[in-house]
C-alpha cells in the first residue's frame, strides 16, 4: 500500500527521542560459506536518540553501493563483522492519534472483540509494537503470532529488504 502523496502519520519525530527500547539486543553472527549462527545478546535498555546514535557511526551505516545486488553481495561478505543493534517488540505507535488511515493502533479488525469484550491485548497481534534497526540488523523468515498477516510501516530511514 502507497498512501496518498502529502500523507503523514504524524506531525513530527521530534517527541520520540527519549522513548526507551527496553531490550535491544546485539545481532553476533558466525560461520561462513552460506552457513550462519545468530546469537542475540541482550544489551541495557537505550533511549530511540542512544540507538539513532549509535546507529548512525560509520560502522553501522549501510556501506555505498551502486544496486541492491552490490548491497546484498556486501551484506554477506561483512556479515559476521560488527554486530548491530536491533531493538524488536517496544510497545506503542509513533502514528498521531489524530490519524484515522493505516494507523496501526486502530485497524477496525474483528481482532479488537478481544480487548473490547474481555480486555485481553496481544502484544504485536491486537496492539502495534515498534522495531528499530540498523544496517545489517536481521529478523528471520517466520510464521506471524496466531498464523495472522502482518503490516509494517517504515516511518523513516532505509528502506527494508525483504
Amino acid at each position: 500500500i502507497i498512501p496518498p502523496k502529502g500523507w503523514r502519520p504524524t506531525s513530527t519525530y521530534d517527541d520520540i527521542d527519549d522513548l526507551l527500547i527496553p531490550a535491544p539486543v546485539q545481532q553476533v553472527v558466525t560461520g561462513q560459506s552460506g552457513l550462519f549462527t545468530q546469537y542475540n545478546i541482550q544489551k541495557k535498555p537505550m533511549t530511540v536518540f542512544e540507538f539513532q546514535k549509535t546507529s548512525n557511526l560509520d560502522k553501522f551505516c549501510s556501506p555505498r553501493h551502486v544496486d541492491f545486488d552490490e548491497l546484498e553481495r556486501k551484506f554477506w561478505k561483512n556479515l559476521t563483522f560488527n554486530p548491530p543493534l536491533y531493538g524488536a517488540d517496544v510497545s506503542g505507535t509513533l502514528f498521531g492519534s489524530d490519524v484515522s488511515e493505516w494507523n496501526m493502533a486502530h485497524l477496525n479488525t474483528i481482532l479488537d472483540t478481544l480487548d473490547n469484550e474481555s480486555g485481553m491485548k496481544i502484544k504485536g497481534v491486537t496492539s502495534p509494537c515498534l522495531h528499530f534497526g540498523m544496517w545489517k540488523s536481521a529478523f528471520a523468515w517466520h510464521t506471524e503470532d496466531m498464523n495472522l498477516y502482518s503490516i509494517s510501516y517504515l516511518h523513516y530511514g532505509e528502506p527494508k529488504s525483504w
